[in-house]
């Protein structure tokens, strides 16, 4: 069996909410390996965004354990939250987070600057993440001149830049037509092929069904799916 990237056992996270405390996770136990590209689905109010943003060194468990790359997230403090978020997680959004006045090829470069990593090797790395996503002919470009497709390519170059252990991508379809959720979709499964693990936050069962693997979270409880068992009677 292949080694972990990710461990979680027994997370739990509630919060207070007009004097009632609402469990957002209850007992979430996860492990996810490297090279793997899994989708994690669920409605509005599910606790998806809670795991999310556990996953994603945003936010710390009151009880249970994170391990990332053999690390237990759970014991570092602010500083050593945003090393791992800048160096060991690339996050993808819904509506792409991109400075206006830079180029593609800036924005990219951008997580490097905060780095300090060289301009010349900056310039480099982000060349060839956004050839990876075949947008290297439109480095140039501002995200005013790009479509929302291409703005979405842009973004995921940038998560990739830092090399980082996991992509973290949430609704990275969210904000785009079919056609072009489609073309994203394949670019995502490209760089899980290239050997990149790949973990998707999605309310949408066609997007997650294009992952390898898919775990749905339901009322702060994780459930797990295999082969085609899943239908979307079995989600809502």
């Amino acid at each position: 069996m292949a080694e972990s990237i990710i461990s979680i056992r027994n997370l739990v996270k509630t919060y207070t909410l007009g004097g009632e405390t609402v469990t957002a996770l209850h007992r979430v136990s996860l492990e996810i390996e490297h090279g793997e590209f899994l989708a994690i689905i669920g409605p509005s109010g599910s606790g998806k965004s809670t795991l999310m943003n556990m996953i994603g060194c945003l936010d710390k468990a009151e009880s249970g354990e994170y391990m990332l790359e053999q690390q237990n997230v759970g014991k570092m403090n602010d500083n050593q939250l945003a090393a791992i978020r800048n160096q060991k997680i690339g996050f993808i959004f819904q509506n792409f987070n991109l400075l206006s006045k830079l180029t593609a090829l800036e924005n990219v470069e951008l997580p490097l600057i905060y780095q300090g990593v060289g301009t010349n090797e900056r310039r480099k790395r982000a060349q060839e993440c956004l050839q990876k996503v075949g947008l290297e002919e439109r480095a140039a470009h501002l995200p005013t001149q790009l479509s929302g497709g291409q703005q979405q390519r842009v973004a995921i170059a940038r998560a990739l830049v830092c090399n980082p252990a996991i992509l973290l991508a949430d609704e990275p379809t969210g904000a785009l037509d079919s056609k072009t959720s489609s073309e994203i979709m394949n670019v995502m499964k490209g760089l899980n092929e290239l050997g990149h693990t790949i973990v998707l936050i999605t309310h949408d069962l066609d997007v997650a069904k294009q992952a390898k693997r898919i775990v749905q979270i339901r009322d702060g409880k994780l459930f797990e799916y295999g082969g085609d068992s899943i239908e979307a009677a079995s989600l809502y």
